[in-house]
């Protein structure tokens, strides 16, 4: 989990990250390739004839990029993904550029704000990024390099785990345990587990894994709001409460059905959360891809998303692997080509 979330893996730029998740799925899986967007797929074949079931959790984290050096040699940056204006003063950061620098984004001293700016959120195009360097900082960065912010995870008291990209590097953890899990199990099912690209700018990296793996079967896995102060009980999941199983428009409601029977079999903490409409994550490209997949979502609630010290719990983590496995052993070919989005309990 550590390694993976100092990884550096914007948007568009995830290539050291995959690196690293491709060669933790190799032992795990029969084979592992790249596409050409850079999506990581690993295959772990089932026994016989069975559906194929897709796995997707994006690995790309939110970030920044260079949009101009001023004279002085201040960084003027633009955000990738939806990143917190709130949370980037003071932050430490990485710029990558022709070589690793380490910065700061400056902040205005309290004493000299106006009563006005004492009040707002700096806009972006009043942020910056100090290096230490004057005008000669241009012969190492230019428009267009990175800035990611610089955090290690750190451990809170008990299962709990604090850092940056838990959003969603935690699911890509879930998805590999799943398959550990897997290891010790017969399945029919051939698994395509995806650690796929560009979620926070546009769920790309799943919408051509869907169209060109078209699975029988997907499972998205993210993370969802956890409860906290100022965050309401409907809002959110409960953290250590296990993994969060979504039922609305966005899911079918036989993946619902049975994932909810496993996680009861299996002595799996589990709770339910309604998404009546979009979920924002890469379920939502993954159920419309061809003519439509059958598509789930499993997340694991995570404190203050979107922010360099973004909390999970680990035992929901390892609860998510153990249903995507036993979810994913229980499936039989003939039962997936029955579903429809008709009512199962009718």
């Amino acid at each position: 989990m550590q390694v993976l979330s100092e990884a550096t893996g914007p948007s568009g730029h995830e290539g050291e990250v995959a690196s690293l998740i491709a060669e933790a799925l190799k032992p795990l899986a029969d084979e592992v390739n790249v596409d050409a967007l850079g999506n990581v797929v690993a295959l772990k074949r089932g026994e016989g004839e069975g559906p194929r079931v897709m796995w997707a959790a994006h690995m790309d984290e939110i970030g920044l990029m260079v949009a101009d050096i001023t004279e002085e040699g201040f960084l003027r940056v633009q955000p990738v993904g939806g990143i917190d204006r709130r949370t980037l003063l003071a932050q430490e950061v990485l710029v990558h550029g022709r070589k690793l620098l380490p910065g700061i984004v400056g902040t205005k001293p309290p004493h000299l704000l106006t009563p006005e700016e004492q009040e707002k959120i700096p806009p972006f195009h009043e942020l910056f990024v100090d290096v230490g360097l004057g005008p000669e900082v241009k012969e190492w960065v230019r428009p267009g390099d990175l800035v990611t912010v610089r955090r290690r995870p750190i451990a809170l008291l008990g299962s709990r785990l604090s850092g940056k990209a838990f959003d969603n590097r935690a699911s890509v953890v879930a998805m590999v345990e799943g398959l550990k899990v897997l290891g010790r199990l017969r399945h029919r099912a051939d698994i395509l587990a995806v650690a796929t690209v560009q979620e926070e700018v546009g769920l790309r990296g799943a919408t051509t894994a869907a169209f060109g793996l078209f699975p029988d079967v997907a499972i998205a896995i993210d993370v969802t709001f956890a409860q906290q102060p100022g965050v309401r009980e409907d809002d959110s999941s409960k953290m250590g409460g296990g993994v969060d199983i979504a039922r609305g428009a966005n899911i079918h409601p036989g993946i619902f059905a049975l994932a909810e029977t496993v996680a009861r079999r299996e002595g799996i903490p589990y709770q339910v959360s309604i998404h009546p409409a979009a979920t924002g994550t890469d379920a939502w490209a993954i159920q419309v891809a061809q003519e439509g997949i059958p598509t789930g979502l499993f997340s694991i609630p995570l404190r203050y998303m979107h922010s360099s010290v973004e909390v999970v719990d680990l035992q929901d983590i390892a609860a998510t692997g153990r249903l995507l496995a036993h979810f994913s052993a229980s499936l039989e070919a003939d039962q997936v080509k029955e579903w429809s989005h008709g009512d199962p309990t009718r």
